[in-house]
């Protein structure tokens, strides 16, 4: 298990992380969530001693991490760490020897993970002439290619297309099936709510909501009721209940024991109820009232 314990570390006047504690458990897949600046990429930086916090510590399984772990890691960076002019089978390649692999066991898996990231046309290919997305998948490559016990992803998703986030999402769906533990930050809160069986939301530093996210869903003393009534949603405003619209979308915020016979009986005195849902808060809901922004 991976665990980040109190971790504080500030730059200058700036306080990046201020007592931040959470767990990454083998097998499970972990979305890292919060507001830009909330202290992330500090966070996983110092999983590698890219960074040293000021006080606090990361462990794994009660041990602190120290160079023979680290390369049991694997780590994908927000900015990418490849090279451009080099073939990216010898580029994976390299990096699964820096990992600890023997040549031909290096060269195996760079090819085997290409082939899974559906870049097994381009191995000869410089990286510099890859999409963006497809120089993504070469980074994710470079980060399992020696099947870490542990992944720690920086914005994996970021630029690629349905495909390439579907490839990507059943990638690190299969690691998390074979014991990897899994930990990745991302601002796209549907992908995180649909790969994701842990989250936890940062902000300033700490934890602000860390849990399973059907449990958190489940727990929220917060209801979402969106009403339509023939085929379009239903504006009526409605007595001590609070309303908002988003997206052409119009909802009323109740509480989880909230009676709403009431509420369905006055849209049925407007017309054919079309749509009548009451439903937990979905990610981006718990995502907004834990940041409160």
């Amino acid at each position: 298990m991976l665990v980040f314990n109190d971790l504080h570390k500030r730059f200058g006047d700036v306080t990046a992380l201020a007592g931040l504690n959470f767990a990454a458990h083998p097998g499970r897949i972990l979305g890292f969530l919060g507001p830009n600046g909330a202290g992330k990429t500090t966070a996983m930086r110092c999983v590698f001693g890219l960074i040293r916090p000021d006080a606090g510590s990361v462990t794994w399984d009660d041990n602190e991490i120290d160079e023979v772990t680290k390369l049991r890691f694997g780590y994908m960076p927000e900015e990418r760490g490849l090279y451009p002019k080099m073939k990216i089978a010898e580029q994976v390649t390299y990096f699964a020897r820096l990992s600890g692999l023997s040549s031909k066991g290096a060269a195996g898996a760079a090819g085997r993970w290409l082939n899974e990231l559906g870049l097994a046309d381009r191995v000869d290919s410089k990286l510099e002439e890859l999409s963006h997305g497809n120089q993504q998948r070469v980074q994710l490559a470079c980060a399992l290619v020696h099947n870490p016990v542990a992944a720690i992803l920086d914005e994996p998703f970021a630029g690629l297309d349905p495909i390439g986030v579907e490839t990507m999402a059943d990638v690190l769906r299969t690691l998390a099936a074979r014991g990897t533990a899994i930990v990745f930050s991302s601002h796209q809160l549907d992908l995180v709510a649909d790969v994701c069986q842990d989250v936890v939301i940062i902000d300033h530093g700490r934890s602000v909501l860390d849990g399973e996210v059907t449990e958190l869903r489940r727990n929220s003393p917060t209801r979402y009721l969106e009403v339509e009534v023939d085929g379009v949603p239903w504006t009526t405003r409605v007595s001590g209940v609070h309303a908002e619209e988003s997206n052409g979308r119009h909802r009323y915020v109740l509480g989880r024991n909230a009676d709403i016979g009431p509420i369905l009986d006055l849209a049925a005195a407007d017309g054919e109820v079309t749509r009548f849902a009451f439903e937990p808060p979905n990610l981006t809901d718990l995502f907004r009232e834990a940041v409160q922004r």
